[in-house]
């Protein structure tokens, strides 16, 4: 077994699932700046002279946080002015659990005192609580895109005297990409490419703009204390990372998850896990990071809903979207994003790297398929092709395999997610 897929392995079997508080949970903020200025320790925690405050997953569209006095007095929230301002720069009211739901059309009670152990509290946007199924649902999730902000006005008084915080949270989704569900043609009427077939995909994702990067894996490396991939003397930072086996990627896809408080998406033998961590072949029921299918790969390459139909990701012409075989890459992977990006956003889905893909390698359907995934075999799919290739490797259409444990120099990954309904 790969060693560094063997140290990592812990990943994959995890005892702590982590609780969906809602039904759609995205983990994708990260508190960025807060005034008055104090120490911002990690993505999620604050603390001065005054509170330590910890602020757990995002639940509908607003935070719980865990808040402990660090004062030496008698601390008190002042709820009337504690608020989320959203990205028009509007405030929105919110409500405490504290505060019975059934009572959310009266006034809020102004204050709570706070005593010098650490109460957790959890905001919601009143219009985001319906009631269903004989219970309290908590609906819009954030965030619906990426590159947003948003801000939390928390006002605190102590012995008489207030101060108002301003947590800013920005929005890590930047790095991902919306891709809408629909129907395409996939495959060529090359090789193993024939069998045209129509796909549906009755679902929505977030694919990554671009392969992980030797930056983003080494920081998986060191939060496990495994060895870092080999990097074939060309640079690491913003070069995608190579010399990654497909269990690597996978065990990268579950720490993610770890981290932003997410249900791991594959378990040891890397079947599918869905939110519950029982195997699943529904990539609708998957919530953590994953690989890409080989149909959402291919539908995402085309450019989704916005295809124009290129035989390259977001081109014709080979040049403007691929690094490949005698196109000036010097023999050598390049720095991801410097081509031009298909009609979706995505880069380097032409060359550069193969990537690999969740499911296992087989002939394609003959027929319409919806939601395909390939949970048997004993290759997985990579696809894109690579610095390696020639223009017909990197055609959108091209596919290949190789084995789960291989690690090649011209291999690496992307990730994405399924958007949760």
């Amino acid at each position: 077994m790969d060693s560094a897929f063997f140290i990592s392995s812990f990943l994959f079997i995890s005892d702590e699932v982590p609780s969906v508080q809602s039904t759609e949970m995205f983990v994708n903020y990260e508190l960025t700046s807060v005034l008055p200025r104090g120490n911002i320790s990690g993505s999620r925690s604050y603390e001065d002279t005054t509170i330590e405050i910890e602020f757990k997953s995002f639940a509908g569209k607003y935070p719980a946080f865990k808040l402990l006095n660090t004062s030496t007095s008698p601390l008190t929230i002042v709820w009337d002015l504690c608020t989320f301002i959203g990205e028009d720069g509007r405030a929105q009211r919110v409500i405490g659990r504290n505060t019975a739901y059934e009572d959310r059309g009266k006034s809020i009670p102004p204050t709570l005192l706070i005593p010098d152990t650490h109460v957790e509290d959890i905001f919601l946007p009143v219009e985001s609580i319906e009631r269903a199924d004989g219970g309290w649902v908590i609906r819009d999730s954030i965030p619906k895109r990426g590159g947003s902000t948003v801000r939390l006005a928390l006002t605190v008084e102590s012995q008489g005297k207030r101060t108002t915080y301003i947590f800013s949270f920005e929005s890590v989704m930047e790095k991902m990409v919306f891709v809408e569900g629909g129907q395409f043609t996939m495959g060529d009427n090359s090789s193993d490419e024939k069998r045209k077939h129509e796909v549906v995909l009755t679902y929505d994702l977030y694919m990554k703009k671009y392969p992980v990067t030797f930056e983003e894996f080494d920081a998986f490396c060191s939060a496990c204390a495994i060895e870092r991939p080999e990097d074939s003397g060309w640079g690491r930072g913003k070069r995608p990372v190579i010399n990654v086996s497909w269990q690597d990627a996978a065990a990268y896809c579950n720490w993610l998850s770890i981290r932003d408080g997410l249900p791991e998406a594959y378990d040891w033998n890397g079947n599918l896990l869905n939110a519950e961590g029982e195997i699943t072949r529904d990539l609708t029921q998957v919530t953590g990071y994953r690989l890409p299918s080989e149909a959402e790969w291919e539908y995402a390459a085309k450019g989704g809903r916005k295809s124009k139909g290129y035989k390259y990701a977001g081109s014709n012409d080979v040049d403007e979207v691929a690094w490949y075989y005698r196109s000036h890459s010097c023999s050598k992977t390049k720095e991801v994003a410097r081509k031009a990006a298909n009609e979706l956003g995505l880069f380097d889905m032409s060359g550069n790297i193969w990537e690999w893909c969740s499911d296992f390698y087989g002939p394609y359907a003959d027929s319409e398929v919806t939601n395909p995934y390939n949970d048997s075999g004993s290759r997985r799919v990579i696809r894109g092709g690579s610095w390696l290739n020639s223009t017909e490797g990197v055609r959108i259409a091209s596919r290949c395999s190789d084995s789960p444990d291989r690690k090649r120099n011209d291999l690496g990954f992307r990730i994405c997610r399924t958007v949760s309904r």
